[in-house]
């Protein structure tokens, strides 16, 4: 076998058998030449994964200095992390990690101590078990908690007494992705709550189990068995639901979607007209195309975020005995160039006491950078002044705005950038200051770099945005470049996700090293609201694949880079991003790494939880939307005799999202087709999934994607140019 090397040529794949299958599909022959690998027990793709394990361990162990970049990816990582505070009477609620802690724990903070209440790996000390939602009751009494095993997301639901600590009912299985909403502890009663559970799976088709929800109300210590349905039968297998309870237990919401289409439904019930168990629920907004979420305040008003008639979101107030649209008067309108992303309620009595009216906290991002206003909560206004807007700690991004739920005179959130980790900043109300309320346990010293947001024209003219990152010394007085440098350019564009400045250690080790990192705001995502979404989704995820070309040419012509120091980068919708741009156009990349992708976009309702996301790519067993997803689809543009790009494929066993069949297919064709010398690979890990991952975990995936993306378009990563506040050579290290 060659060499392994980015400069000795590609490594010699494993054989893989190619069928001569083709079916007719709305008239259209398609090719299948590796169906086989679809079966992940089949002995033939067993033994050709084994051999995908050797080939890829036999390239990354020539790599220079992995573990040197596993030691400063780690070193960035070892901040630590401190979750926004959850308050419930006198207890206060939150996840954190110290630097040298694999997992988040949760802790509870009582009359000044701190314990931990949850600790995943203290339950699995392989830390593959995470913990994947929490809520603790009306008044801190109990914690209902999701744990899942092997990264399967499979969340079981459990309660704990938090004076205890002790599990005092389940576990519930068949909970992944529910809500909890509890209700307030009544006298004489078991405490409840309502959450999503999926049917029993011998009720349902094999390839049905996976979907079939409903939402139910269970009282603490009960059989989940005897738990009451209150909702779903009849609706959408598809069908996803929220739930969502007024803290005196009086209203219910419930919300519906199928899949992720970005629409939904939304009901309200008097539970004090009708009992918790038979809630009788009227529509709020049905039928609409568009996205809605609600909640009654304290003030008894019917509180609607929205994006209908409002494709950047706008926030109506109406009377909950007449709830319909027909009914809504906003509070907060639209903007002309800013999404509204979240508010807070500020209407404790403390307000009242220094002499402050009722305030409304409202959180924006305008090009993916957050904002937050202050506004009266009974008019909408915005204050006059400096009083009407919170000056952050920086430009970057907030996380969930978070008051206590009884009411109260202050708002908490997380706040992050590229070189700073997630704080916690608490604004009062009463005064309108700001202060640093909790921050990571950690520190590390990050490089001098610059960020800038760099507006690019699409391939239609439409006008996009990246935030390209370079260290300061390698930047002209003008800001430009001084000379192109290997660049790495991330994207996802999809499901009206945006992409937000934060805290980096992917992009600072690369950067550091003299690199430049960049992240494009692509159509599809949700940076410019609903509107910029859908620009990308359905018949126009072209647009998506479109606008990255543009911000990969757009980085060569800014002399930010050449083609042959480019690497792509993307997972999941990013993973199918970056699989149709080495297709579309393999000249523009040097490297891509492409992980947990979708890639047969003909088959890919049939695998994980593909069949949750037809709206948003659209269906093959519809004629017209077959054509859009054939059109571009990766595994099927592949072209015997194109000079590829290098790629790295990442895909984790225990993805129940994203089949890892979609990387073994594309890999073995790109395999089969290249005519360049660049390696085509599969790294592979087992006992993990989509989502959450321990620090080892995260620390060995980085080191592996950025060896190889620097190994591909030739930086140094461990020739790292000294931060400006590091200690000189021969100078003690700080204590």
């Amino acid at each position: 076998m060659d060499s392994p090397t980015a400069t000795t040529g590609a490594p010699t794949p494993p054989p893989a058998p190619r069928l001569d299958l083709v079916e007719e599909l709305h008239g259209q022959p398609v090719a299948d030449p590796y169906r086989w690998l679809e079966d992940a027990d089949d002995p033939r793709t067993v033994a050709w994964s084994a051999a995908q394990d050797r080939l890829f361990d036999a390239y990354a162990a020539a790599l220079p200095a992995r573990d040197a970049v596993a030691e400063r990816v780690r070193r960035l990582m070892s901040t630590g992390s401190v979750g926004a505070p959850v308050h419930r009477g006198e207890r206060v609620f939150r996840t954190r990690r110290t630097p040298e802690q694999e997992l988040s724990v949760l802790v509870v903070t009582e009359g000044g101590e701190e314990r931990v209440l949850v600790d995943p790996l203290a339950l699995d000390p392989a830390g593959t078990t995470t913990l994947d939602a929490w809520r603790p009751d009306a008044e801190g009494r109990l914690l209902a908690y999701q744990l899942s095993e092997g990264g399967t997301e499979e969340s079981a639901l459990r309660v704990l007494d938090v004076a205890t600590g002790e599990v005092v009912d389940g576990p519930v299985d068949r909970t992944r992705y529910s809500p909890v909403a509890w209700l307030p502890a009544a006298e004489g009663e078991a405490p409840a709550f309502y959450y999503v559970r999926r049917l029993a799976p011998e009720l349902l088709p094999e390839d049905e189990r996976q979907y079939h929800r409903r939402v139910y109300l269970h009282r603490v210590g009960t059989d989940p068995a005897e738990d009451v349905e209150v909702f779903g039968a009849g609706m959408s297998k598809t069908n996803y639901y929220g739930v969502w309870t007024s803290r005196d237990g009086r209203w219910l919401v419930v919300t519906a979607s199928d899949g992720t289409a970005p629409r939904n439904d939304v009901w309200l019930a008097d539970l004090a007209a009708t009992g918790p168990a038979a809630p009788r629920l009227r529509e709020v907004v049905t039928g609409r195309d568009a996205q809605s979420s609600a909640w009654v305040g304290r003030d008894g008003r019917l509180y609607v975020f929205t994006d209908l008639d409002a494709p950047r979101g706008r926030l109506a107030v109406a009377d909950p005995e007449q709830p319909g649209p027909e009914h809504w008067r906003d509070l907060v309108p639209q903007s002309p160039d800013a999404v509204l992303d979240d508010v807070a309620l500020l209407d404790g009595e403390e307000m009242r006491l220094a002499g402050r009216e009722p305030l409304l906290v409202v959180g924006w991002t305008r090009h993916a950078v957050s904002e937050i206003t202050v506004h009266s909560l009974a008019s909408g206004e915005r204050l006059p002044g400096g009083r009407g807007t919170v000056s952050l700690p920086g430009v970057g991004t907030i996380g969930g705005l978070l008051a206590r739920p009884e009411g109260g005179h202050e708002v908490w959130f997380a706040h992050t950038d590229t070189t700073t980790p997630a704080k916690v900043w608490r604004f009062d109300g009463r005064d309108g200051s700001l202060a640093l309320e909790a921050e990571p346990p950690g520190a590390v010293e990050v490089p001098d770099v610059v960020s800038r947001l760099v507006d690019f024209p699409g391939a239609d003219g439409t006008t996009v945005r990246m935030l390209v990152v370079a260290r300061a010394d390698s930047l002209a007085a003008d800001g430009s470049p001084l000379a192109p440098a290997p660049a790495i350019l991330y994207g996802y564009g999809g499901f009206g996700i945006s992409l937000s400045p934060h805290y980096s250690p992917e992009a600072l080790a690369w950067v550091e090293a003299g690199g430049v990192h960049v992240v494009a705001n692509l159509r599809g995502g949700g940076e410019e609201g609903e509107e910029w979404h859908r620009a990308g989704m359905r018949g126009s995820k072209q647009n998506v694949f479109d606008d990255l070309h543009a911000a990969a040419r757009a980085l060569v012509a800014g002399g930010w880079t050449t083609p042959a120091q480019l690497c792509i980068e993307g997972g999941s919708n990013g993973g199918l991003l970056v699989g149709a741009a080495l297709t579309q156009e393999p000249g523009l990349y040097r490297a891509v790494v492409c992980s947990a992708p979708l890639l047969d976009m003909v088959r890919y309702e049939l695998h994980g939880l593909g069949a949750t996301w037809s709206d948003e790519y659209g269906s093959a067993a519809v004629p017209e939307e077959f054509g859009w997803l054939l059109a571009y689809s990766p595994y099927h543009r592949v072209s015997e005799g194109t000079a590829y790009p290098a790629v790295l494929f990442t895909v984790f066993d225990s993805d129940t999202r994203v089949d890892p069949l979609h990387a073994r297919k594309l890999c073995a064709a790109l395999q089969h087709a290249t005519s360049s010398q660049h390696p085509v690979l599969l790294r592979r890990e087992k006992d993990v999934g989509h989502g959450a991952r321990s620090l080892s975990r995260s620390v060995a995936l980085l080191r592996d994607t950025l060896s190889f993306a620097a190994a591909e378009t030739g930086l140094d990563l461990t020739a790292r140019r000294p931060a400006p506040n590091d200690p000189a050579p021969n100078d003690p290290a700080p204590v």
